[in-house]
């Protein structure tokens, strides 16, 4: 399989974005977590932080974005492995960052980090980026006929 972008060692791409209240909301009802730090300013405060805090997963997932920017719509993750280091609350700035270690037509593998704006690492690790083995069929397209209909 061809691949439309050719990931070289060294380049790098980041992202920065504030988590807010109403992706955290969001997240909240996608996960179905409701752990009070995580929904509850209150007893955020009484255990000594700022604001709630942002839900590690969301915060990884703006390390997605730059998976997906650095290597284009003909890859996919294929392996991701991350530590959380620390909390992150919510309407912090982070700085999602990837740089690819190697790369070649079977595999890539490039360095994850973010951080806290712009300084303090609160999530590091690595990715694998595979090729996407087949296209994807959109919803439309697939049949919805009922046996015996036409």
């Amino acid at each position: 399989m061809q691949t439309e972008t050719t990931l070289q060692p060294g380049a790098t791409l980041s992202f920065r974005k504030t988590m807010t209240v109403a992706e955290q909301a969001l997240f909240t009802g996608i996960s179905g977590n409701l752990a009070p730090m995580h929904v509850d300013a209150r007893a955020a405060r009484a255990a000594g932080f700022d604001n709630m805090l942002s839900f590690e997963l969301a915060v990884a997932s703006l390390a997605t974005s730059c998976l997906n920017r650095i290597a284009g719509p003909s890859w996919r993750i294929g392996a991701l492995d991350l530590t959380f280091d620390a909390p992150v609350t919510v309407g912090s700035t982070i700085e999602a960052a990837v740089r690819v270690l190697d790369a070649n037509a079977q595999s890539s593998r490039l360095e994850v980090t973010c951080k806290i704006d712009g300084e303090a690492c609160v999530i590091r690790g690595h990715a694998t980026l595979v090729p996407l083995i087949a296209p994807l069929i959109a919803p439309a397209s697939i049949s919805r006929e009922e046996p015996g209909h036409v």
